[in-house]
């Protein structure tokens, strides 16, 4: 795509321009704001404005149009989101310095209408990406961010070798002093090395330690030679020198040939999930083509029974779910567009959620079933008109539903108090992180230490497509990556401290025969940390993907009592499961993820065959009865054919006893860790 470079001048937005070209984009011009003339820097959140005396040399060397505005507004709006999360609340903040950034990519899409792309050096700061983004988005262009989240002393190394030359023209970090003002990032990649073993000072200056400018880089056909600057102390302190260059003169010098180094591109896995790639290719090589065989459990469509749609709701203390959303079917029901049915699905959830005193924007998670992945656009289009910045998030996939039904939604929220709260990991732009959203949703939501992660397929990040050919073991190895990436960016953005820890994960698949091959990698992640997982297949999955991977993490902390006051502290998760069986083949076996200091909780119970005889034994599980009681929702996975031996246990041993908001989910197919086959199965999260 045509892309314009959001330019500083330093090496990191002219080091992500290497890797946009890398990736088949065409730069047709440069942005940059900056202070008003005579002012040498400015105290922005969002901007590097030293240096701005050589941007036009950056833009000239380069050879791009140069569009500059001064920028006007401040820091309005400090906190980890930009704009509401409402539809009608999600514009601009008014007079915050961000919206200076969409009047001058406007000016850009103006004179360059064919402009899709947005070039962004932002390698660990959430705040300028959330700003950044939320303007993108507001312009229809997608922001290309490939060095986001990346090793920074491997990021460091890589300019370099790149032929990225960058000099340091500021410095305001521990270890740092005037004389290191001119030197390039080769000669001082020692020493911010070592600052980053004694200090944890960080390597690429994302600390605000030091700034640069580029003087060359491959794609410069001028390289920039400074001929006068001037050394300006700001503030001269014994813990850390501020000092900038002025620049007072510089001129272009003509560059013998005009080359282009391919920047270096990180492995798509690492070796970590390079490990999980080889033990699902492994299996497929061992076991044998009558074992691998399709298996799916698929009614004829008119002869597929369903448990009765009902949609209800249920509050714990401060949270609130919503089962089985669907359009209301009565008897006299007529037809509507899918847009409607939609918009339909959301009054309902609104309504519900309204009677607790909540809203949409207080939603977390969502799981959305589609009659058809065909409808995904479509849904997608009318979805997105309900949510702003950080969205909830999601889940989506396709299931059998109950004609006329083409859409059912399942909805988990959170009524906090202030928006800190809540932590949104939702990152729109192509890197080689993890994918950019593919739909109007969060990567993650963190709220009351539970972590809501967003179903994850295994597309390759720089690209948004799945791996050509077809390979179910890349794609289920990236899909174990993606959501680990996006955890550990939660833990970088949130200040860490936490370690994290699974509580329950569903695979969803569109082949019960790759079942045992996904098992296999989910035991070479982390055989010694289990969680209450099911294997659940569907006709299809977004995108047409053989595997997603939905995880519910804890971050591992809770409030407890500490002297006068509550402090965070670590905790550890139980895992206990067990079975109940009888010699008629009727078999249950359940699954519990719980905390002893915290009643957040994840348990599984999977049924086969006739257990209405046998399932009063769940009630000598004490843990098992805990996570019944502090229940917030139950999802249903179903096969037609266990359907009257649902209704007959559960109206027996679960209904009398708590009026559980259950979403039910057809599903061709249903195992756990251990056994193929179940009939049903019910995943219940507890708060």
């Amino acid at each position: 795509m045509k892309y314009v470079a959001l330019l500083s001048g330093g090496k990191d937005s002219c080091y992500n321009l290497l890797h946009c070209h890398r990736n088949g984009h065409q730069l047709v011009a440069a942005a940059s704001l900056g202070p008003e003339h005579g002012k040498e820097e400015l105290d922005s959140y969002l901007y590097q404005t030293v240096g701005q005396d050589a941007i036009e040399l950056v833009a000239r060397a380069l050879d791009v149009p140069l569009y500059r505005r001064v920028i006007s507004g401040a820091a309005v709006e400090q906190g980890s989101e930009y704009g509401g999360r409402s539809s009608a609340e999600s514009g601009g903040v008014e007079g915050d310095e961000t919206e200076d950034l969409y009047v001058l990519l406007s000016t850009v899409k103006n004179h360059h209408p064919d402009v899709e792309g947005v070039s962004v050096g932002a390698i660990l700061s959430n705040y300028q990406r959330v700003r950044v983004e939320h303007v993108c988005r507001r312009l229809g262009l997608t922001p290309l961010c490939y060095l986001w989240q990346r090793d920074q002393a491997e990021l460091l190394a890589e300019m370099i070798e790149a032929g990225m030359e960058a000099i340091l023209i500021k410095v305001a970090g521990i270890g740092l002093s005037v004389k290191h003002l001119g030197k390039t990032l080769a000669e001082m990649q020692p020493t911010l090395t070592k600052l980053n073993d004694l200090y944890g000072s960080h390597i690429c200056g994302e600390g605000g330690e030091y700034e640069t400018l580029t003087l060359d880089c491959p794609l410069f056909k001028h390289r920039i030679k400074l001929t006068e600057v001037e050394t300006v102390i700001h503030s001269d302190s014994d813990f850390a020198v501020v000092a900038y260059l002025r620049i007072k003169n510089a001129t272009l010098e003509p560059k013998p040939t005009f080359t282009t180094v391919g920047p270096a591109v990180p492995s798509l896995l690492t070796e970590q999930f390079q490990e999980v790639h080889e033990a699902v290719a492994q299996s497929l090589i061992t076991v044998s083509s009558s074992e691998h065989e399709d298996t799916n459990d698929q009614a004829n469509e008119g002869s597929v029974e369903h448990p009765a749609l009902r949609t209800t709701s249920k509050q714990v203390g401060r949270w609130v779910a919503v089962a089985d959303i669907t359009r209301a079917l009565t008897p006299d029901a007529a037809e509507i567009s899918l847009d409607n049915e939609v918009r339909e699905c959301f009054q309902v959830l609104s309504d519900r959620l309204h009677a607790h005193s909540l809203r949409l924007q207080h939603v977390s998670s969502l799981t959305v079933l589609l009659s058809s992945m065909s409808l995904f656009a479509r849904v997608n289009a009318v979805y997105a008109t309900h949510f702003g910045t950080a969205p909830p998030a999601r889940a989506c996939v396709a299931a059998d539903l109950p004609a006329p039904l083409r859409v059912k939604l399942e909805a988990v929220a959170y009524a906090e108090v202030n928006a800190a709260e809540r932590t949104a990991m939702h990152v729109q732009g192509l890197s080689y992180w993890a994918p950019a959203n593919i739909g109007p949703y969060s990567q993650a939501i963190v709220v009351d230490q539970r972590i809501f992660i967003s179903g994850q397929i295994g597309l390759v990040p720089s690209s948004l497509a799945l791996p050509a050919p077809p390979s179910l073991a890349l794609e289920t190895a990236l899909a174990f990556q993606h959501a680990e990436r996006v955890v550990d960016a939660l833990k970088s953005n949130s200040g860490g401290g936490w370690a994290g820890c699974e509580q329950g994960a569903l695979y969803w698949l569109v082949n019960a025969g790759d079942v045992c091959h996904v098992r296999a990698a989910v035991a070479a992640f982390r055989p010694d940390v289990p969680s209450p997982t099911l294997f659940l297949v569907v006709p299809a999955l977004p995108k047409g993907a053989l595997v997603e991977k939905q995880v519910l993490m804890h971050t591992g902390q809770c409030m407890m009592a500490d002297e006068d006051d509550s402090v965070l502290q670590s905790v550890t998760a139980k895992f206990v499961q067990g079975d109940i069986a009888n010699l008629e083949n009727g078999r249950i076996h359940w699954e519990i993820s719980t905390f002893n200091e915290s009643t957040s909780s994840v348990a599984l119970i999977c049924f086969r065959g006739d257990v209405c005889s046998i399932a009063s034994g769940l009630k000598n599980v004490p843990s098992l009865q805990a996570v019944l009681q502090g229940a917030l929702s139950v999802r249903l996975f179903y096969k037609p054919s266990g359907v009257s031996s649902f209704r007959q246990t559960f109206d027996a041993h679960f209904r009398p006893s708590s009026e559980l908001p259950i979403t039910s989910i057809p599903c061709h197919h249903i195992a756990s860790r251990d056994f193929d086959d179940w009939d049903y199965a019910m995943f219940i999260i507890g708060v």
